[in-house]
This record gives C-alpha cells, sequence and structure tokens, in this order.
C-alpha cells in the first residue's frame, strides 16, 4: 500500500514536471496537432519510464530494461535542470513585469520572448547535463583526520575508508565499479565500510561485481549496513550479494575490531515498513560498548537519535547524494543536519556524511562530485 502511494506521488510530480516543460514548447512554438500529439506520448513515456524499467526487470525483458533505464534517466536529470533554469527565467520575466508596473518603467523591454527564454533553458540544461555527466565520472577522495585518545598511541593511525550510495545496476555497472574501486585501492585501507545502497535493481554480471570488492585488502575487515534501496530491490538478493562481495553485514549488531575499536551498525528504517528490521536499537546496540573505547556507528540516513546520551564517537551515514543534482541539493540541505562532510557535535561526537560515489536514476552530479570517504583515526586529545 506504501508503495503504491510512492509510485502515485512519484509520477504525479514527475507528470507535472513534464507538464510543465510542455507549456514551455508550447508557448515558443506553433504546434500543430499532430506535433503536439508526438509531443505529448514522448513525454508521456518518458513519465512512466521508471514504472517500465522496474517492470522489465521483473520480466527479464533485458534489452528494454537497459534502454529504458539509459534513455529515462538521462531524460530525467536533463528534464529537472530545464524545468529549474526555466523556472529561474520565469522569476525574472516576473520581477520584470512587477517593476514595471510599480515603477512605471519600461523593464518590460527585458524580457525574454518565449522562444528565447525556451532556448536559453534548453542550453543551460544541455550544459549542466553534459557537465554533470563528465562530474559523475570523476571519483574524489576527501580526506579526515579524527584525534581522539581512545585509539591506542602505539598503533599510530588507524584508516577507514567508506563507500557509500554506489547503486550497483543498470546506470552504475562494472567499469564505473572498477574506478570506484581504483580510489579505495589508492586509499589503502584497514577498515572498509559501506554505509548503504550498494545495490539498486537488476545486477547483471553480478557474480563479477562480488568478486571485485573481495579483492580489495582490508586487514581489519570490512563491515556493511543495509541501505533503503538494498530494501527496495528485493533484500535478499542485496543482502546475498553484500555477503558475497565480502561484507560483514551488522544488522542491528556491534563487533569488537582487533581490540581497536567497535563497529555497530544498523537497518535503514525502510526495513520497518517492509517487516524486515533486524537486531537491536541504536540506544540498546551501543549501551553494549565500554566508554572508554571507540565507537563507530554505521547508519544510513544522518539523522542523529536525540532520545537520551550519545553513545559513539563517530556516526558515518550517507544517502543524501549531496544531493546529486544542484539545486535539489538546496532542498537536501534543509531535510539533515549535515548534507555532506564533517560536522563536530556538542559531546565530541562527529557525524560525516558522505556524498556517495554513485548516482541514483540520472547517471549525473551537478555541482555535488561522487567520493570515497578516507578516515584516519589517531591518537590525539580529541580535536578533530
Amino acid at each position: 500500500m506504501r508503495f503504491l502511494s510512492f509510485i502515485t506521488v512519484f509520477l504525479t510530480l514527475y507528470g507535472l514536471l513534464h507538464f510543465y516543460a510542455f507549456l514551455k514548447v508550447k508557448r515558443a512554438f506553433a504546434l500543430t496537432g499532430g506535433t503536439g500529439a508526438i509531443l505529448a506520448c514522448f513525454l508521456l513515456l518518458m513519465v512512466l519510464s521508471p514504472v517500465i524499467v522496474r517492470l522489465s526487470e521483473r520480466f527479464a525483458m533485458d534489452a528494454l530494461s537497459r534502454a529504458m533505464a539509459v534513455a529515462g534517466f538521462v531524460w530525467m536529470g536533463f528534464l529537472f535542470l530545464f524545468v529549474s533554469a526555466a523556472l529561474l527565467i520565469d522569476v525574472y520575466r516576473l520581477i520584470c513585469t512587477v517593476g514595471t508596473h510599480l515603477f512605471h518603467n519600461r523593464w518590460d523591454r527585458w524580457i525574454p520572448s518565449g522562444r528565447v527564454a525556451f532556448f536559453a533553458a534548453l542550453a543551460a540544461a544541455v550544459f549542466a547535463t553534459a557537465y554533470g555527466y563528465v562530474e559523475a565520472l570523476t571519483i574524489q577522495q576527501e580526506y579526515v583526520t579524527i584525534q581522539t585518545p581512545k585509539i591506542p598511541k602505539s598503533l599510530g593511525k588507524l584508516r577507514i575508508v567508506q563507500i557509500s550510495d554506489i547503486h550497483l545496476g543498470r546506470i552504475v555497472g562494472e567499469t564505473r565499479l572498477e574506478n570506484i574501486l581504483a580510489k579505495v585501492r589508492e586509499a589503502e585501507p584497514d577498515i572498509l565500510i559501506s554505509t548503504g545502497d550498494l545495490v539498486d535493481g537488476q545486477m547483471d554480471g553480478a557474480s563479477n561485481l562480488a568478486q571485485m570488492f573481495r579483492r580489495i585488502s582490508a586487514p581489519y575487515g570490512k563491515f556493511a549496513i543495509m541501505g533503503n534501496h538494498e530494501f527496495y530491490a528485493g533484500f535478499g538478493r542485496s543482502l546475498r550479494f553484500t555477503k558475497a562481495a565480502g561484507f560483514d553485514v551488522l544488522r542491528g549488531t556491534v563487533v569488537d575490531v582487533g581490540d581497536i575499536i567497535f563497529v555497530a551498525g544498523v537497518d535503514d528504517e525502510a526495513g520497518h515498513r517492509y517487516g524486515l528490521f533486524e537486531g537491536e536499537t541504536e540506544d540498546a546496540l551501543l549501551s553494549h560498548i565500554p566508554l572508554d573505547r571507540f565507537a563507530l556507528l554505521l547508519k544510513h540516513r544522518p539523522y542523529l537519535n536525540q532520545k537520551g546520551e550519545r553513545h559513539f564517537d563517530l556516526q558515518l551515514s550517507g544517502h543524501t547524494h549531496g544531493g546529486q543534482i544542484f539545486p535539489f541539493s538546496l532542498i537536501i540541505k534543509m531535510l539533515y543536519p549535515k548534507d555532506a562532510g564533517l560536522l563536530a557535535l556538542e559531546d565530541g561526537a562527529y557525524l560525516y556524511v558522505n556524498r556517495g560515489a554513485g548516482t541514483w536514476g540520472p547517471p549525473i552530479r551537478f555541482l555535488a562530485p561522487p567520493q570515497i570517504a578516507i578516515i584516519d583515526l589517531v591518537h590525539g586529545e580529541g580535536s578533530g
């Protein structure tokens, strides 16, 4: 029932974006009945493309699924950028119109025609889509050092490499994954962490993808949690793949890593909706960890538990993608205490939010480059 509600809301909002784009085209050009009908049919197909992708996957129609995924998701990113640019131009047009009436100046002479406005928005969207496609392929390494007296001085440092939100599927495949894992190998992790949404939808050559992860060396282990898309994509398949990739999956469990740190992980809250949430709650889980030991919490969404005392030293999260495509990132900033990067908390703990290394939907990241995080824990007095 909830999934049906989500699809209804999504298709309604996505349909409204297409309707707005249709009005922009109609304003710019004198469409005939036949031309308008063809355009309307194309836009309707694009509205339904995410649903077509999922249905074709379910019925093993691989060629259709792949074609619709590439075409539909590239279009999704382009449309969002086009509508954003067109709305900005509409705001400018409104300001000029209001200025003309209020101040009796000829601001209206600076108002572009419908056709000029359309081509300006189109050019901006084409440029941003091309730039965003290239940016999505450029994996950044972000370094963070956290000093804590809970790390033995004799150890030197403990290097944690965090990956998040790769979204392996029709869009992110073997080539993209190899680029990501090359950055991971270069960082030489002591511990490799995946904070959810490792998989998303149909994965061709899943065994090959899993083997690529298994070749990554991490002396103190590899640990993963379940994100919301693991539940959406089929939980059993997602869990099997994550384990086959060499990760210990933490589902409301905590492990003592090398007598150095404790790593605790919880399922994403989507597990509750599917009746698949497992293990202890965050509070109960962290209560098992001695206060004199470093506690690392893995939690897909960057929400902070406001109940009671905080018992972790560092929470690693993902989910936000840093907004993935500006200006959507402006909305993301309002939803979470931190949309990307490191946040120092009042009690000396830290929250780190990873922008993710892959993409959801459009294979585009505009002003939100993909990343892996390289976090060094070193002995010190606690200044990050």
